[in-house]
């Protein structure tokens, strides 16, 4: 597969219409959430509407679709409560995924507040497994995502993402794979803004995660400053990374073949398009998707 590029479109509602504005503005691959991302209750996708998202997706060839899963969720939690809704959460958050036709799930390692990084890994494996009993889970694979690292969240370095992955292939048969967000990477300290930090930066993730296991990247720039732990969302070259090292990103040798998809902001009409086109216009000239 060729190097994809998309962007977080908001539903609204309507699986439809993010479809539909996917297509609209040329994006090759595109995210969503599949319901409320703040809160624990979630309906059923309409399948008319799932329908015809699969419709507009096959006509303009967009894939793979992405979703990213309820920001409420925390495996990891050492709360009983939190826990047990999460767990309930994420399995409905599978179901919807595998409904709606989805190849990827996005999910935060979580916080261990109250607790230690093990525990924690051990709590969100022991959440994952029992959020899969019932669902048909072999389509969509999990990407678990990078963390910028503020207070007790999990996920900031390479050796706590591998050993969730690890430990979760011994409990459940459910595809696993990761999501490097390049805002949550810079703010966790690692200096992608130069050729030589962006070559070890790869160079670690290889080794640790193995680079064919890490299926997205989250092309976000970034408010804070590097090792802030801040994960404060830019428009690409509105933030402290800048545009010259996105472009090095998408013409690593390592990457030419991810999904790239952006989640900046979108702060008026028309940013979701101009956000698209900016990381079209970084990326290698020699990548071509074919045509629809």
């Amino acid at each position: 597969m060729l190097l994809r590029l998309g962007i977080h479109l908001y539903t609204f509602g309507s699986l439809e219409k993010a479809a539909r504005r996917a297509a609209e503005i040329g994006a090759e691959t595109f995210q969503i959430f599949s319901a409320s991302p703040r809160m624990w209750r979630a309906g059923t996708p309409d399948p008319v509407q799932v329908r015809r998202l699969q419709c507009i997706r096959e006509r303009h060839a967009i894939h793979p679709l992405v979703i990213h899963v309820n920001y409420l969720i925390n495996l990891a939690s050492e709360d009983p409560e939190i826990h047990a809704k999460s767990i309930a959460a994420f399995h409905g958050e599978l179901e919807r995924a595998v409904a709606i036709g989805a190849e990827y799930l996005v999910v935060h390692p979580g916080s261990y507040r109250g607790s230690s990084p093990d525990r924690a890994i051990a709590n969100f494996v022991n959440g994952l497994s029992k959020a899969t009993v019932g669902v048909p889970t072999r389509t969509v694979t999990v990407l678990i995502e990078n963390t910028a690292g503020a207070g007790c969240h999990l996920g900031s370095r390479f050796e706590e993402l591998r050993d969730i992955r690890r430990l979760a292939a011994e409990s459940t048969d459910l595809p696993i794979g990761y999501c490097l967000d390049t805002c949550h990477l810079f703010a966790a300290g690692f200096d992608i803004t130069t050729p030589l930090g962006l070559r070890r930066t790869i160079r670690q993730a290889d080794e640790l995660l193995g680079i064919a296991n890490v299926h997205l990247i989250h092309a976000n720039d970034s408010k804070a400053p590097l090792g802030s732990k801040i994960d404060r969302h830019a428009r690409i070259g509105h933030g402290q990374i800048g545009v010259e090292p996105f472009r090095r990103i998408l013409a690593h040798p390592k990457l030419r073949r991810k999904v790239f998809i952006s989640e900046t902001p979108v702060e008026t009409d028309g940013d979701d398009r101009r956000n698209l086109e900016t990381l079209k216009a970084l990326a290698p000239r020699s990548r071509r998707v074919p045509p629809a």
